[in-house]
């Protein structure tokens, strides 16, 4: 056996679990495959079949493949939107939109999950995917998203904060006086939007406010998420306090079906972060409940 069957036979070892990585950090199958191959086309061009750890280099080089394509999504996400669009406020798409992603993801880490994922940062998400799920040494992540050992914990922790829900205004309604402020705080937000009242809007949204869509564009700025939240509400008739996926959140409805989500973080009283989803796949993969009728 020359150089280059022995390294791709002990790649073909390593490849059932490079495709499994690549595909919770992608959320595509389709994807995932392409990704593995490009960690073989480079493995084969660097040509050392001696690597004394060549789990660990392929685990590196499938990193930095994941992270590039992750990445370049966000670049083509910087296109002119429509007219009269704001980012992160969801069009309604065809209901086979992209169903393979969806369900790869669902299927591997659970719905609720999903919709945390695809708003994580690329650095986030990698961070997370790799330690938390495939056990991933921090200081072997660190090289893959240029950042020392320390600053990995912390966008793994971040990521990890988000995903099990322990950050603010996460808790489910009901549990004390936050969770009642909270329910306060986004009513008034959705009946702002209703009624295209943006002092309303901006009065209870954080000066720094994000919203990070399922989509992966990012929106910042209270009035800057008011006019897109108004112009969202009167395209759609507004949404309606609801359970989303026993979080806090709001539902949009049109045409007798679900058109959009949002998720709200609230801390002292005004809205600092939502993540919107309108992918009809993720959406039926939801636990969703009205909370007005």
């Amino acid at each position: 056996m020359d150089h280059h069957e022995a390294l791709a036979a002990r790649f073909e070892e390593h490849r059932p679990r490079l495709r499994a990585m690549a595909g919770r950090m992608l959320g595509s199958a389709a994807e995932a495959e392409d990704a593995v191959q490009e960690v073989w086309l480079r493995a084969a061009r660097a040509g050392d079949a001696d690597v004394a750890n060549l789990g660990g280099w392929l685990t590196t080089i499938t990193g930095r493949v994941c992270l590039n394509l992750l990445r370049s999504r966000g670049t083509r996400r910087e296109e002119p939107l429509p007219e009269g669009r704001e980012p992160g406020f969801p069009a309604p798409r065809e209901a086979g939109a992209d169903p393979e992603r969806a369900a790869l993801l669902a299927d591997s880490v659970g719905a609720a999950l999903v919709v945390v994922l695809e708003t994580l940062s690329p650095a986030e998400r990698l961070a997370f995917v790799l330690h938390d799920m495939f056990a991933v040494p921090y200081g072997e992540i660190a090289p893959i998203v240029g950042r020392g050992e320390a600053a990995t914990r912390q966008l793994a922790s971040r990521a990890r904060r988000r995903v099990r829900g322990a950050g603010p205004g996460t808790r489910a309604p009901g549990a004390g006086t936050a969770d009642a402020r909270h329910r306060e705080v986004v009513t008034a937000f959705l009946a702002a939007a209703r009624e295209g009242d943006l002092r309303a809007l901006v009065r209870v949204l954080h000066p720094d406010v994000v919203l990070r869509s399922d989509d992966g564009t990012v929106l910042r700025g209270a009035e800057r998420l008011a006019r897109g939240a108004s112009r969202f509400a009167q395209e759609y008739g507004g949404a309606r306090l609801a359970l989303v996926d026993g979080r806090l959140g709001a539902l949009t409805r049109a045409g007798g079906r679900s058109v959009a989500v949002a998720l709200f973080t609230v801390e002292a009283g005004l809205i600092t972060a939502m993540d919107t989803v309108g992918d009809p796949v993720r959406l039926a993969a939801m636990e969703l409940s009205l909370l007005d009728g």
